[in-house]
């Protein structure tokens, strides 16, 4: 079965707001961490950022535009 990408982001913060080692990897070695805990293997050439937001902060992420990249927009850029 095939997890929309909106429930994987949900799933991924879920954990890291629930397991403090985990969120800490996920800052050091994000595709380490995405691999261990939910089995995503992400391609060398694809670069993982994490920020975490403070109560103050809005963090506004303004994608690619789908005209503008080469990527099945329903998989995303990274998915084989």
């Amino acid at each position: 079965m095939m997890v929309s990408e909106k429930t994987l982001h949900e799933d991924i913060i879920e954990k890291a707001w629930a397991d403090e080692k985990f969120r800490q990897q996920l800052h050091s070695n994000p595709k380490q961490a995405l691999r261990e805990a939910f089995g995503i293997t992400i391609p060398d050439h694809i670069r993982v950022r994490t920020f975490e937001e403070q109560q103050n902060d809005y963090v506004l992420v303004i994608p690619p535009n789908p005209s503008k990249v080469n990527y099945d927009v329903n998989c995303g850029p990274w998915r084989n």
